[in-house]
């Protein structure tokens, strides 16, 4: 089975940054995408980024695009997310998800399999 972790949550002031990781483990195939969602305040869901280990070719939300990087260690088996100039509005528990054998990356979760637990991001004004 896969196994997620995701951490490097925190507390940051808007304009700053965090880095969060997803270790994950148990993965069978070369082929897979590993995906960043949040849970905002009020059960907002929304898919945040995602990117595929073939490919290497990252995909965003609107709502992130040019301050959020999504970056794949292969060898490490680690997604990471770097989230620059963040705003309260990026308030969320932050999850990972990973689907296979797959190359499609989605900001849906529904197209991924297995869920890692969520890490807490809170951006103050």
């Amino acid at each position: 089975d896969v196994q997620l972790q995701a951490s490097g949550g925190g507390l940051a002031q808007a304009g700053g940054s965090l880095r969060l990781s997803c270790s994950a483990s148990g993965i069978d195939s070369d082929d897979y995408v590993i995906g960043w969602f949040r849970l905002g305040p009020g059960n907002k869901r929304e898919g945040v980024a995602c990117i595929n280990r073939r490919e290497n070719i990252p995909l965003y939300a609107d709502s992130v695009k040019g301050r959020f990087t999504i970056s794949l260690n292969n060898a490490a088996n680690t997604v990471s997310l770097q989230m620059d100039s963040l705003k309260p509005e990026d308030t969320a528990v932050y999850y990972c998800a990973e689907d296979e054998p797959s190359n499609y990356c989605s900001l849906w979760d529904t197209h991924f399999s297995a869920f890692g637990q969520g890490t807490l991001v809170t951006v103050s004004s």
